[in-house]
């Protein structure tokens, strides 16, 4: 494409072609750096233990916390971007990302590096939704959906190194402080996105009113709710009593009374979350698959890596190349999946769950009753196959539940999109996390036990996710549904 003839995206945003390129490049080096976060930790849990004394509970709140935060922050931030500019909010959380980053490097006790997590992940929920954001804002047509595919293979490329890279991290620095650089790595990284990003990012679009109210109240009530139902299954151990279960029917409540505001704050302007959204069978059932999805799958990590290094004696770095099988089947049959969504639509997720399941079963059979020895080589296999059923999963099912969304909603959409399905990162590993140290502990030390036990948890947590993908097909088989929301949001098409 020549210089003196600019696209038509380049056009209608009105921002120079090479410049929108390049604020892009920014935005996904970004995303690439939080999303590593939630993999690249993973190895570095062992490690952390032994520096920091950790009990089970701290390694889960390490790893839901960041998580869990990221997930509640994504909505409102992108909100704050849509409405007071995205270069601001893209610059204030890469900062808060780097400073929390050297925060949780520099940890001398399990809180300190807790609450750093806790902010750490607040602060990748502020980024991506800018990104997203930018996409939509200075692409339009093919170069949009191009923008969004090198989204797309950022998420699965992320993925697919963080445990590697973490290992090899670890590897170098040393058992000791290697899990500290880790969290080091981020700092120049995000220095220079910070400086790129404010010349490069537009701040706001010339004109744009200032339309959107943050909803405090909905976002206070949505993150108790959610932290109240985990605190008893991170805590089990620790809280002693069956008293802490009656958290669970509390966070009900508070969820209930979160769905009630938005409600009643609809009425009035746009709310956090438009729960009309869940009209739409696609994106009630599509959203259902992604929060059960990665309550299962995220949590496999954690455990592994726990019986590798803690269990089997292995080093982080053997840790992170045992799941590189996994992560590379995923990040090759995402870009696959990609193509051929729009032919095979929900039967493609559901062929990929159905995959991930027997992967995991199959992981499960080739430890069962056999020696210790290669067990990274007697689960490499396995877990390609479950790495390749979870690359058709992920990508696929975004496309599908935001197909019917209409242009207007998009972007509260694909915000509730990625809120469950980091909410169903932070249940899945306070769940399984749970079963897998109780297992530890009644079995006398058993770690195969332990994680076997764990690993057949997350895949009947995946098979209720293919339950949801079977209905969604039969429903579909019979009928469109309703009919979809207009427009405006503000009600239905006539079928």
């Amino acid at each position: 494409m020549s210089e003196d003839r600019p696209s038509t995206s380049a056009t209608e945003t009105g921002y120079d072609e090479r410049r929108r390129w390049r604020a892009l490049s920014v935005g996904l080096v970004a995303a690439f750096m939080t999303l590593l976060d939630v993999s690249i930790v993973n190895v570095a849990v062992p490690s952390i233990d032994r520096a920091l004394h950790a009990t089970p509970s701290d390694l889960q709140w390490v790893l839901s916390g960041y998580a869990l935060t990221f997930g509640l922050v994504l909505v409102p931030a992108g909100r704050f971007g849509d409405a007071r500019g995205r270069r601001t909010a893209f610059v204030v959380g890469v900062g808060l990302f780097t400073l929390t980053s050297a925060l949780a490097g520099l940890a001398t006790s399990a809180t300190w590096l807790i609450v750093a997590r806790l902010v750490q992940g607040a602060a990748a929920g502020i980024v991506n939704p800018q990104v997203s954001g930018m996409i939509q804002q200075l692409f339009r047509g093919a170069d949009r959906g191009r923008a969004f595919g090198l989204l797309g293979a950022t998420i699965g490329i992320s993925t697919a190194v963080g445990p590697l890279l973490g290992g090899l991290l670890i590897h170098l620095g040393g058992t000791e402080h290697g899990w500290r650089w880790v969290f080091f790595v981020n700092i120049p990284v995000g220095i220079v996105a910070m400086v790129l990003g404010w010349r490069l990012i537009p701040a706001r679009p010339a004109g744009q009113p200032d339309r959107h109210r943050l909803d405090p109240v909905g976002v206070l009530l949505l993150g108790a709710g959610v932290t109240v139902i985990l605190l008893p299954l991170v805590q089990r151990e620790q809280w002693q009593g069956s008293t802490k279960w009656l958290l669970i029917p509390l966070g009900l409540l508070l969820l209930a009374g979160f769905a009630f505001w938005e409600r009643r704050y609809a009425r009035h302007t746009t709310p956090l979350f438009d729960l009309r959204l869940f009209g739409l069978r696609s994106y009630t059932l599509g959203s259902l698959i992604g929060l059960i999805y990665f309550a299962g799958f995220t949590a496999i990590f954690f455990i592994f890596t726990l019986y590798l290094q803690i269990g089997l004696g292995y080093s982080a770095l053997v840790a992170g190349l045992a799941i590189t099988p996994f992560a590379l089947g995923s990040a090759v049959a995402s870009a696959l999946g990609g193509r051929v969504v729009t032919r095979y639509g929900r039967p493609l997720v559901a062929i990929g769950l159905l995959a991930v399941v027997v992967g995991l079963v199959a992981t499960d059979l080739v430890l069962t009753g056999g020696p210790h020895q290669h067990v990274p080589l007697r689960t490499a296999l396995p877990l390609l196959v479950a790495g390749l059923g979870s690359g058709l999963v992920i990508a696929p099912n975004q496309t599908l539940t935001l197909s019917e969304v209409p242009v207007p909603m998009a972007g509260s959409g694909a915000g509730m999109l990625q809120t469950g399905q980091r909410i169903g990162s932070a249940a899945g590993i306070a769940a399984v996390g749970a079963l897998f140290f109780s297992t530890l502990a009644d079995n006398r030390g058993d770690w195969s036990v332990a994680f076997r036990h764990s690993l057949l948890l997350a895949a009947g947590i995946i098979v209720l996710a293919l339950v949801a993908a079977v209905v969604d097909i039969v429903a579909g088989r019979r009928g469109r549904g309703r009919p979809p929301v207009d427009a405006s949001g503000r009600g239905r098409r006539p079928a």
